[in-house]
């Protein structure tokens, strides 16, 4: 047989094929086939602002590009980006960060390879708040790592989902290296609060764990205070830290992200960063000063719309029986639990986005793309980054689709 033709060798082979891929683009694929065929698909399963990057940083990416800056550049990120990127936090957040504390990398999901590299080791143990974005449980397993899941609290659609710090605490063990918070969170909306953010942080210090942290929606604030973990005055000795452009300036294909890590940490990382992507594309790293330094206008103006929609599909949703959804406080997604549909209905969740999607056209994502326990078979994630005319159809097709299946 010819060498390509074989299956990889080795024990990634094994790696490769234990890993969850992000299975919300199956449905965004689904979704994409039957607008082909003409129909009116409404997809709330998007994870990406639906509004275009704003002109000023376009221009910027195109200046550049006319002013020839096409080449390789510095691997953690040009000067100008780092420094940018720092006085953000800085000023934003009266942390300390130093320029070379920052590694720029092509998307936020690089910043985490790279922070969960730089200390998970074979055997470690990673705490990881249930539900979760896919990427810390699978970056752990590749790493050799063992993800520990601790749910977060579900206290109804008044108080939404809180942190459980008590039962991260006592999930540590000897072999825990590390606890990943992400805050605002995906997929719940939970914004957790700062005496919770505070009490992870002190829990770290107590039993000398690490804190990887993810704030990638800390612009889509709504309601309540944030507390990043970047403003304690000791981070550099217990939280590795990764945000990016994507979300805030509506730039996910852009793919700009970026880690934060005492300085002799960042030294080492570069030489992982080189053998793997080589530095952030070039022209893409002016526009990221531009966004950082420029007209925040149209990222407020944006925000602002989210909270409306928001507010809507909140209403909306409200008026379904069995439906218990709680009004998110920060990023843009709704994660309502629909136990008592499905119970009516007698079906699973994935059977049930399923059939929404090929029956009503409407795509939403079920809770066990966020999940690997239990805890996701009872909820769905609805992004509202769509138009209002858009969710209001498509909350009223998902009304339909339920009504019609009870009379079954």
């Amino acid at each position: 047989m010819h060498p390509l033709r074989q299956a990889p060798t080795s024990a990634i082979r094994d790696v490769i094929d234990f890993l969850r891929g992000e299975t919300g683009f199956i449905y965004t694929a689904k979704a994409r086939e039957l607008s082909k065929k003409g129909f009116k698909v409404i997809n709330f399963g998007v994870g990406q602002p639906d509004f275009p990057t704003p002109k000023h940083i376009v221009e910027e990416a195109k200046k550049a590009l006319d002013d020839g800056f096409t080449g390789y550049t510095e691997v953690a990120g040009i000067p100008e980006l780092r420094q940018a990127i720092a006085e953000y936090l800085n000023e934003r957040y009266g942390s300390d960060v130093k320029p070379d504390e920052v590694i720029v990398t092509p998307g936020a999901k690089a910043a985490l390879f790279l922070a969960f590299a730089a200390y998970i080791r074979p055997g470690d143990e990673v705490i990881i708040p249930d539900p979760s974005y896919y990427v810390y449980p699978e970056i752990t397993k590749f790493l050799g790592g063992k993800p520990v899941y601790v749910p977060l609290k579900w206290l109804g659609s008044e108080r939404g989902f809180e942190l459980d710090v008590d039962a991260i605490e006592k999930a540590i063990t000897s072999k825990t290296r590390a606890v990943v918070i992400n805050n605002p969170h995906n997929p719940t909306g939970a914004l957790f609060t700062p005496k919770e953010i505070t009490k992870i942080f002190e829990i770290a210090t107590e039993r000398n764990i690490l804190v990887i942290v993810d704030e990638i929606y800390d612009n889509f604030v709504y309601e309540g205070d944030f507390k990043s973990f970047i403003s304690f005055e000791n981070w550099r000795d217990y939280v590795v830290y990764t945000n990016g452009l994507s979300k805030t300036f509506s730039m996910t294909g852009w793919r700009l992200g970026y880690l934060v890590v005492r300085r002799e940490i960042a030294s080492r990382l570069t030489k992982l960063a080189v053998n793997v992507w080589t530095c952030a594309t070039s022209f893409v790293q002016r526009a990221g000063v531009k966004a950082l330094k420029g007209d925040w206008g149209p990222v407020k103006e944006m925000i602002e719309t989210f909270r409306r929609r928001r507010d809507i599909m909140v209403s909306e949703l409200s008026k379904i029986d069995g439906v218990a959804v709680w009004r998110s406080r920060g990023a843009f997604y709704l994660y309502p639990n629909i136990r008592k549909v499905l119970d009516k209905l007698d079906t699973d969740v994935e059977t049930f986005a399923n059939r929404l999607l090929e029956e009503k056209h409407v795509v939403l994502l079920p809770g066990t793309v966020f999940s690997e326990t239990d805890f996701g078979r009872n909820f769905i994630r609805l992004s509202f980054a769509l138009n209002e005319e858009l969710i209001v159809e498509g909350v009223n097709r998902l009304k339909s689709f339920i009504y019609e299946h009870k009379k079954l």
